[in-house]
């Protein structure tokens, strides 16, 4: 069922229940009104008729009866008897018997005084009148035509209104809903328009206050993080295939300038190298294309497992100087330091090393000695570890692009590297809640800062 037809269900629901009620109301407070009227009229006639008979010098019925005739207010087939205290008829103008005179109502008539209550199509009214020389019983029927009359008309009137009443419940319900969620409709017709080459496209945002332009401007939010990360996609897609271009063409080109005729085994040595060469750096490059993937999966991250921070940098130390036997690699841990807990965070022990390993890579490389000096410190539940070098640098103005995959500094062209370094360690870093900070002055040295929240 469409939101429209619902809130328009809902809309009728909501006002038929109203309607019903208010007609329930006003029918059952006029039947109310028109009763406690009628038994007043009557009572108030039998009370006229009881004084015009009992306070005479003499008691005459037959006057009563001519006045209640000549009554212009009289009621349809009222009725009065008047009874003494010994229960005996002074006056009766019920000549067909219609009144059944129970001793036990002229008993609480007595006792309450007034008493109303309806009998068969009839109205039967009690009272007890005093008068100067004794108590007198009333009674008095008659019949309510005229509201009888008046009730089923006012429920006709209280039908035709009702009726009238839903019926425009049921269109203003359709046409206010209508108007209602005509924003969304234009919003679900924009957003279809949209496609992978329309990111660029924004829904209008309206007044800008109501709850569809909060839906537009999140829309327009989530349209501005596609948009940039799509850019980001088709960016990392040229440059990786670009940065696997160049080995692969390299190394297809050695081969086929190797093929062309026969080489000495010197030769061969020497072109078989440059191949190797090339295919290591292509495992490289790869290897840190996987791991970036890897990064950006959840399920591939064991937040709950303890790492001792320390051991992972000797052991990066280790293995680097193996390959580069020249890197001079200094870890020093400050005296706040005291307890092994103070190294152990939670969290991917093999992308902790790595990234690790890539900062001390990095630091050996651009260092004219091949020298990084690591520090280790402690401080508001977070380990801290310094990687200061006094390498080449870093432009400030080239600060903040680092960290985009396949950037490489101006003043680091002519160094070895692929651009993945550093982006790879800040996605590692940003998966275990650390940061990363990098402080560097160009032809001075650079400091990477890197903090990584205790395991409690």
């Amino acid at each position: 069922m469409k939101i429209r037809t619902r809130l328009t269900l809902q809309f009728l629901l909501i006002g038929g229940m109203i309607v019903l009620l208010a007609s329930l109301a006003i029918y059952y407070a006029s039947a109310a009104f028109r009763t406690e009227d009628f038994f007043n009229r009557l009572r108030n006639n039998s009370l006229i008729a009881a004084r015009l008979l009992l306070e005479a010098d003499n008691i005459d019925a037959g006057r009563v009866e001519r006045l209640e005739s000549d009554n212009p207010v009289k009621l349809d087939d009222e009725m009065i008897i008047i009874l003494n205290f010994r229960d005996d008829t002074l006056y009766s103008s019920d000549t067909r018997g219609f009144i059944d005179i129970d001793y036990s109502i002229i008993e609480r008539i007595r006792l309450h005084e007034e008493i109303d209550m309806l009998r068969d199509k009839y109205a039967l009214t009690g009272t007890l009148y005093i008068s100067r020389f004794d108590r007198f019983v009333v009674l008095a029927a008659a019949t309510d035509t005229d509201g009888h009359y008046f009730l089923n008309r006012l429920k006709m009137i209280i039908f035709l209104a009702a009726l009238i009443s839903i019926i425009l419940f049921a269109a203003a319900g359709w046409i206010y809903s209508g108007r209602a969620l005509r924003p969304i409709s234009d919003v679900v017709s924009s957003v279809e328009d949209i496609s992978i080459a329309s990111l660029n496209h924004r829904l209008s945002t309206g007044n800008g206050t109501d709850e569809i332009a909060r839906l537009a401007m999140t829309f327009n939010k989530m349209l501005s993080r596609l948009e940039a990360g799509l850019h980001i996609q088709k960016d990392f897609i040229a440059n990786a295939s670009h940065e696997l271009r160049t080995p692969l063409t390299s190394i297809n080109g050695q081969l086929e300038v190797l093929l062309m005729k026969d080489r000495s085994e010197t030769e061969y040595r020497i072109a078989l190298e440059s191949v190797l060469e090339d295919i290591s750096k292509l495992i490289i490059l790869s290897n840190r294309l996987l791991l970036m993937a890897r990064t950006n999966s959840e399920s591939e991250l064991n937040p709950g497992k303890a790492v001792r921070i320390d051991e992972i940098l000797w052991q990066a130390k280790d293995e680097l100087v193996k390959i580069d036997g020249s890197a001079r690699i200094g870890i020093e841990l400050d005296e706040n330091v005291t307890d092994s807990d103070q190294m152990l965070v939670s969290g991917d022990e093999n992308l902790l090393k790595v990234a690790m390993s890539n900062l001390i890579e990095n630091a050996c490389k651009y260092s004219a000695d091949r020298s990084v000096n690591i520090s280790l410190s402690c401080t508001d539940g977070c380990i801290c570890i310094r990687f200061s070098d006094n390498g080449i640098g870093i432009p400030e103005t080239e600060l903040k692009k680092v960290f985009e995959p396949f950037y490489r500094a101006s003043n680091a062209k002519s160094f070895n590297g692929t651009g993945i370094g550093l982006p790879l360690v800040k996605q590692i870093l940003n998966k275990h809640n650390g940061t990363l900070r990098i402080e560097s002055k160009e032809g001075e040295g650079t400091t990477v800062t890197v903090s990584l929240p205790l395991r409690h």
